[in-house]
C-alpha cells in the first residue's frame, strides 16, 4: 500500500482490476480521488461509482467498463505528476492524449479537471494522470 504517492495508488488499483477483468473495485475515497473518478465517469471510461460512507475513511467503489468482446474500455492509465517530479503546463501546452484520443486531469486552482477543459477555460495546472 502506498502512502507517500495515493494517486499512484488508486491509478495501480484500477490497472490491476481491469487485468484481473473485475466488475468493481474499492478504493480508500479522498476529495482528489472523487473527483478524478468523476471525470473518469464524465468521460466514459468507468459505468458508475459509488460513495461508501463509514466512521472512518469511505471508499469509492468503481464499476469498470468493458465492451461486448470482454474487452476493457481503459487501455491505459498513467501517473505523469509524481511527488518526486511535478509536471506543471501552462494553458498553451496542455499535452494530448494519443492525438485526442485519450484525456488528460489537470489538477488547476480553478479544480480537477480535464486537458481539453482547462485549455478552454485558459488555465494550466499540474498534469496529474493520462488515461486512454
Amino acid at each position: 500500500m502506498s502512502k507517500s504517492d495515493p494517486i499512484a495508488d488508486y491509478l495501480t488499483r484500477i490497472r490491476n482490476a481491469l487485468r484481473a477483468k473485475h466488475k468493481k473495485v474499492d478504493i480508500p475515497a479522498s476529495n482528489l480521488k472523487r473527483e478524478i473518478t468523476k471525470i473518469l465517469h464524465e468521460e466514459r471510461y468507468i459505468n458508475n461509482y459509488v460513495i461508501i460512507e463509514d466512521n472512518k475513511q469511505s471508499l469509492i467503489r468503481i464499476y469498470l467498463r468493458y465492451d461486448q468482446e470482454d474487452r476493457c474500455v481503459i487501455s491505459g492509465i498513467k501517473r505523469i505528476s509524481r511527488p518526486g517530479l511535478r509536471k506543471y503546463v501552462s494553458h498553451n501546452s496542455i499535452p494530448r492524449v494519443y492525438n485526442n484520443l485519450g484525456v488528460s486531469i489537470i489538477t488547476t486552482s480553478q479544480g480537477v479537471m480535464t486537458g481539453q477543459e482547462a485549455k478552454k477555460r485558459g488555465v494550466g495546472g499540474e498534469v496529474l494522470c493520462h488515461v486512454w
